[in-house]
C-alpha cells in the first residue's frame, strides 16, 4: 500500500497515515469516524466498500482499500484520502475540571 506523508484534519478529527494496522485490530461495522453529539452530523466515509474501520483498544484505524475514499461532514468540505492505513483521533480539549473530547 502507498503511504501518504500527510496528516489530514477534518473539523475536530485528525487522520494520520501509519505503516500498518496493529496486530489484533478488530473490524468495526460502519464508516463513521466520529459522531457529532450536538448537531447529529458525523464525519464519515461517503463510499461504501472504499474503506473499513478497525479498533485496537481505544484507538480507531481506517483502511482505505479503494484508490481514494472521501471523508464527508455537513459542516466541512469533503477531503479525499488515498489508499493506505490511517489512525483516527478526535480532538480533545483541556479544562481545569477535565480533559474532554471535542464534539460538533
Amino acid at each position: 500500500m502507498t503511504q501518504s506523508p500527510f496528516q489530514y484534519r477534518h473539523g475536530d478529527v485528525l487522520i494520520a497515515p501509519v505503516a500498518a494496522l496493529p496486530a489484533g485490530a478488530v473490524p468495526r461495522t460502519g464508516l463513521v469516524l466520529a459522531h457529532g453529539e450536538h448537531t447529529g452530523h458525523s464525519h464519515r466515509i461517503r463510499e461504501s466498500g472504499a474503506a473499513s474501520l478497525y479498533v485496537y483498544g481505544k484507538e480507531l484505524y481506517l483502511l482505505v482499500s479503494a484508490p481514494t475514499a472521501t471523508v464527508v461532514h455537513e459542516e466541512h468540505r469533503p477531503i479525499e484520502l488515498p489508499v493506505g492505513v490511517y489512525r483516527v483521533w478526535q480532538q480533545r480539549e483541556y479544562t481545569p475540571s477535565a480533559i474532554r473530547t471535542v464534539v460538533d
